[in-house]
């Protein structure tokens, strides 16, 4: 457990599953109902959020550092592939979004994007679907511009170019299917 005490050092990006990129802002020690307990300070600049995050749980909560280049490299991959859609009830994949969004992990993200992206000559999608989406677009969107050391809107345009470009081959082939 000593080894995992100095994981992240005050400055750098980690991601936090359920928020996605924050950045460590201080190393605090705090007395909580008589316990002694090393914290982690992450602040999310977009939600504007501070967060404190025990030491001894960044473990079990999944929170890590950012991706590898070789992880990124399989995540812009993934937006070039086919979108998989599978035939089952809005809301039960919109659940499945959701936990893929939620685990963190950048080439399950980098799937939901793919996968609801929507070109302009496309039909319209569900006020649900957008929200995901832009959800979806914007993690993968934060941690391509931590990574790149670039800002938010500069990732995403990098990220809507490669789906641009990489979609309008499957729309004949989803609309025969």
């Amino acid at each position: 457990m000593a080894t995992s005490a100095n994981a992240f050092d005050v400055g750098d990006y980690v991601v936090y599953p359920k928020h996605g990129v924050g950045r460590v802002i201080e190393l605090q020690s705090q007395e909580i109902a008589g316990m002694q307990l090393e914290l982690y300070v992450l602040r999310f600049e977009k939600e504007r959020m501070t967060l404190r995050v025990p030491v001894n749980k960044i473990e079990s909560i999944g929170m890590r550092k950012l991706s590898s280049d070789k992880t990124l490299r399989e995540a812009l991959d993934t937006l070039k592939g086919k979108p998989k859609v599978k035939r089952t009830m809005w809301s039960r994949r919109a659940q499945e979004y959701e936990a893929k969004i939620n685990s963190g992990d950048l080439v399950s993200i980098a799937e939901v994007t793919r996968d609801l992206f929507r070109a302009d000559d496309q039909p319209e999608q569900s006020y649900s679907e957008r929200q995901i989406f832009e959800a979806a677009s914007s993690r993968l969107a934060r941690e391509l511009a931590a990574m790149e050391k670039t800002d938010e809107p500069t990732a995403l345009k990098k990220i809507l170019a490669i789906l641009n470009e990489h979609a309008p081959k499957y729309y004949d082939t989803a609309e025969t299917a």
